[in-house]
């Protein structure tokens, strides 16, 4: 049998504690996803380089269309789903490259990382960032673990994608 390997929530105190944070600080979160410090655009591309780290096929699904729909190019959305981030432009690319160290550290990226995000987009702007950061983390964790409960109820006949079954290449 194939085993899950995407990430996921493995408690309910973690999805509590995730489900929680968009509540406390709903005026954090009204303002990234508005559009006044993150655009549209940038705010799908963010969404699209966590969601390829992450794998969750909802949300994928989900923000390609929004994608197409914020007027990204759909060669640049194959790219992002792919985790490649260079047609982005020049601006968003330390942004995006951070969401992408943000989504393998599991929302816990270096300090260094993270002073160097504040640094260029300013503290208002980071925060921004980092509010959407972990709305799709969110998003991403959510689809992925009704995925597992799907692959567990189902003794592994369902909730893999094609991708889960290839077999783990390390390098």
């Amino acid at each position: 049998m194939d085993k899950f390997r995407r990430r996921r929530y493995h408690s309910l105190r973690q999805m509590w504690r995730d489900l929680r944070w968009p509540m406390q600080n709903r005026p954090l979160v009204r303002q990234a996803m508005r559009g006044e410090l993150v655009s549209f655009p940038f705010r799908e591309r963010l969404m699209m380089a966590v969601t390829a780290v992450n794998q969750c096929r909802y949300c994928n699904y989900y923000h390609v269309k929004e994608s197409l729909t914020a007027g990204l190019p759909e060669e640049e959305i194959r790219k992002l789903q792919d985790g490649i981030v260079d047609d982005a432009p020049a601006e968003e690319l330390p942004a995006l490259l951070y969401a992408q160290h943000w989504a393998e550290t599991d929302g816990n990226p270096d300090p260094d990382a993270r002073q160097k995000l504040f640094a260029v987009y300013g503290a208002e702007r980071a925060e921004a960032i980092e509010t959407v950061l972990r709305m799709i983390r969110m998003g991403n964790l959510w689809g992925n673990t009704a995925d597992y409960l799907l692959y567990k109820l189902s003794f592994g006949r369902k909730g893999l994608t094609k991708a889960d079954r290839q077999p783990q290449t390390t390098g």
